[in-house]
């Protein structure tokens, strides 16, 4: 008996405009991943043979091409599951390891749930917690970050660019007020990083996290810069055994997806600037054909600091799961795919002060890589069309 869930192999798949959630993997990137599931199989742990060496090798080659995409140095690279384990690495890692200075940590009320659960774990631990609100542009209030701040504050978290609305985060500035309070700066940069450029030495970031799966490597390997100049920070390790990762994250690791993880860096590093045009051409398009078709339409957060292949919008009037139902032949989503079982307003949405209508009847489009011009037209005549009969059936008489 096959489960409720099961889908026939011969079902024609909706129309992928859901890369927020997930990327496939660039074929150059299997190509490059696939030696090392079979011939190139070796632990790069096993110091004593070649088979050992080829695989740490392969590892310091992926360490430098994910170095070179933030412009770090490939020592301050650790290695990890994603951009999960990351951000608790990271914030639980920091909090830990400066205990003397203080055990007040800030982070922004639109964060990913990585952060914010972490965060409200350190509080019933004891931490003191301040959560900042947002401009309605999604924005980071840099006055109220600048006021937040206390001799006591160890850690500040601002996400690079949001996974719902698409909001880049003034990193540059944000770090400047951090280093001028003393604390360290750390981002989650698990959507912005191969979308957007991220330098950490110029915008002053101590912790970054990103994740493979959203730019084009595979799903289950991330990592995390610790800053080493600067000064040279140590956090706290969370993970306990062999040692590896220096000490600060142990488990034997995930060399092909780390291979995987390597090239796809490079990729985006060579190709963001052309690649950021074509899909905020895209996207602008998008929301032009949107916009001439259903005037009802309101784009959520800012459109001047956005990830090119991001829209965000809501329509008054329509109930959010009629829409989505409706639009059977688009995968598209509400928001974050880490939340897609609740039915809840998004937490990013009400921070931004969207009414709860409005933030029911929201859709996220993610473009990738692969999309083309018809498939954004098709895109724009299904939810034009689709939005036109839900507002229609609301004017009937009952």
């Amino acid at each position: 008996m096959k489960p409720a869930h099961a889908v026939k192999s011969s079902a024609v798949k909706p129309l992928y405009l859901d890369y927020h959630a997930t990327t496939p993997v660039d074929p150059r990137v299997l190509a490059d991943m696939l030696p090392f599931f079979t011939e190139q199989f070796g632990n790069p742990h096993s110091k004593q043979h070649a088979w050992g060496w080829e695989a740490r090798d392969a590892v310091d080659k992926a360490r430098a091409q994910v170095a070179a995409l933030i412009n770090a140095s490939a020592g301050e690279i650790v290695f990890t599951s994603g951009a999960t384990e990351s951000n608790n690495l990271a914030i639980r890692g920091a909090m830990s390891a400066r205990r003397d200075r203080g055990r007040h940590v800030i982070t922004v009320a639109t964060e990913h749930k990585s952060v914010l659960d972490v965060c409200t774990a350190l509080g019933d631990e004891g931490c003191d917690v301040t959560i900042l609100g947002v401009e309605p542009s999604g924005l980071v209030n840099l006055d109220a970050l600048r006021a937040a701040m206390r001799p006591e504050t160890v850690l500040v978290s601002v996400m690079a660019a949001n996974n719902e609305i698409g909001t880049v985060q003034p990193l540059a500035e944000i770090g400047a007020i951090v280093k001028a309070g003393g604390a360290l700066l750390h981002t989650d940069a698990a959507q912005g990083a191969g979308k957007v450029p991220i330098d950490v030495a110029t915008m002053q970031i101590d912790l970054l996290s990103l994740t493979g799966h959203k730019f084009y490597a595979p799903k289950g390997c991330g990592a995390l810069y610790i800053r080493k100049t600067k000064p040279r920070l140590a956090i706290a390790a969370q993970q306990l055994g062999g040692g590896q990762e220096n000490g600060v994250r142990s488990g034997t690791l995930n060399v092909p997806g780390i291979v995987g993880l390597g090239r796809a860096s490079e990729i985006c590093r060579l190709e963001m600037t052309e690649e950021s045009a074509r899909l905020a051409a895209l996207r602008d398009r998008l929301l032009d054909g949107l916009r001439a078709a259903t005037p009802s339409l309101r784009v959520n957060g800012t459109l001047e600091r956005r990830l090119p292949h991001n829209l965000h919008i809501s329509f008054d009037g329509i109930e959010g799961e009629a829409l989505l139902m409706a639009l059977g032949d688009l995968a598209v989503s509400t928001g974050s795919a880490c939340s897609s079982g609740s039915q809840a307003v998004s937490h990013v949405l009400q921070a931004i002060g969207a009414s709860s209508q409005r933030a029911g009847a929201s859709v996220r489009f993610g473009l990738g890589r692969s999309t083309t011009p018809a498939e954004v037209d098709f895109a724009i005549e299904r939810v034009s069309t689709v939005v036109k009969a839900l507002l229609a059936a609301t004017l009937l008489p009952r």
